[in-house]
């Protein structure tokens, strides 16, 4: 017997002042994601990324208290520099179901403006919760990115 679920769908816009390929590479690149890829005071301890349709990811974020929060998932398409979409899910939360994160890059002439969609969150906490870690991770990503 099938079940229809509702989930939650969050959506975060952010315009960067970065070209698009600069903001892209800043958000698949293992090397630039150790930089930003946590939100708030929490630090990335373990960034990895095989940018092509059925790689990894994963990520570690460790928050000062020592505590680690450990996402991964896989790359389900890849279009430099426009797009990526791959699927989120918490090592750490094995009660929270797997999600999908499309990000959309468009170019506006040196700037760039970043689209996030977050679908298949299971409840409207999740869906908070997952939007204020966002939104910290953006703030991280526009320091980084304004500051090269």
């Amino acid at each position: 017997m099938a079940t229809n679920v509702e989930s939650e769908t969050l959506e975060v816009r952010r315009t960067l002042n970065a070209p698009r390929q600069r903001v892209f590479d800043a958000w698949t690149k293992a090397d630039e994601m150790k930089q930003w890829a946590a939100p708030g005071p929490l630090t990335v301890s373990l960034a990895e990324s095989d940018l092509r349709i059925g790689g990894k990811f994963r990520i570690h974020m460790r928050a000062p208290d020592g505590v680690e929060h450990r996402a991964f998932g896989e790359y389900r398409e890849v279009d430099p520099p426009k797009k990526v979409v791959y699927t989120w899910y918490w090592e750490s939360r094995p009660d929270m179901a797997e999600s999908i994160v499309s990000v959309d890059f468009h170019d506006l002439g040196g700037r760039t403006e970043v689209v996030l969609r977050h679908s298949g969150l299971a409840t409207a906490d999740e869906r908070a919760s997952h939007e204020k870690g966002w939104v910290g991770f953006f703030d991280k990503l526009d320091g980084l990115l304004s500051a090269s």
